[in-house]
């Protein structure tokens, strides 16, 4: 059988009016409401902190995302680091080696300097050489006429040859225009070397230093050739050691083949 006792504080506990009731008669209803409320409010406070821990939940799941995608961007500057190491290793391999050119270049440029002003040295050396050579041959021709002649032929046999001409077989034409009716001058002598050979003939002035007064004659010389042979000339040659530039440019505006061993300024 239950007693009074234990059937007030099942009601207590299961029925909220007839708590609220004795609560009431007890001076305990106000605080009981309150406690009521208070409890409303923290099952609330629970829902929005649930609510708050998914947000917070999701908030780390990006925030997760963010650290990935940040470590694979801190993998891929490093890479890049790394790479821009190496490139810069690289560039200052071809830094070193450029370094090495340019030193190797200032190098032949010394030594390309020294290699020219060697060449100078042996030009100089070879016109003094010619002039020498000039003043024998002069000396030879002022004592010898035919035999500088002979000589200086010689000089350049192997490029005589080259164009069909044969030293030796250069033989000397003298004429003397007794009556003028070839040069136009009475008694006026023409003296000059000529090839005859394949009945062509070839006109050859032979001089150890040709000047531009040497030149201009040979035009008529090789027709006065013609006039007496009567055969024409194929080629007119000056052959001589040295040459004046402006004799050397007239010679060829006449059609006068050069052979000569220095061109002097």
């Amino acid at each position: 059988m239950i007693s009074l006792k234990e059937k007030l504080l099942e009601l207590l506990e299961k029925d909220k009016e007839f708590r609220f009731s004795v609560a009431g008669l007890l001076g305990y209803r106000d605080i009981l409401e309150r406690l009521e409320e208070h409890d409303r409010k923290f099952y609330e406070i629970l829902k929005e902190l649930k609510e708050h821990r998914k947000i917070l939940n999701k908030h780390m799941e990006i925030l997760k995302e963010h650290d990935r995608k940040f470590n694979e961007i801190l993998r891929e500057l490093r890479e890049h680091r790394r790479k821009l190491e190496e490139h810069d290793k690289k560039f200052n391999e071809i830094l070193r080696e450029l370094k090495e050119h340019r030193r190797k270049l200032e190098e032949h440029d010394i030594k390309f300097i020294e290699i020219m002003s060697e060449i100078r040295a042996l030009r100089e050396d070879f016109l003094k050489l010619s002039m020498k050579v000039e003043v024998t041959l002069g000396s030879m021709g002022r004592r010898w006429g035919f035999d500088l002649e002979r000589t200086v032929l010689e000089i350049f046999k192997e490029v005589l040859e080259r164009k069909g001409i044969e030293p030796g077989e250069v033989e000397k034409f003298r004429f003397k225009d007794r009556d003028g009716s070839v040069t136009g001058v009475r008694g006026r002598i023409v003296d000059v070397d000529i090839l005859v050979r394949d009945n062509k003939v070839y006109v050859i002035e032979v001089k150890s230093r040709a000047e531009v007064d040497h030149v201009e004659p040979l035009v008529e010389k090789a027709r006065v050739v013609e006039k007496v042979l009567g055969k024409r000339v194929e080629k007119v040659f000056l052959v001589a050691i040295n040459v004046d530039r402006e004799a050397y440019e007239r010679a060829l505006e006449l059609g006068i083949e050069v052979i000569a061993g220095n061109v002097v300024d």
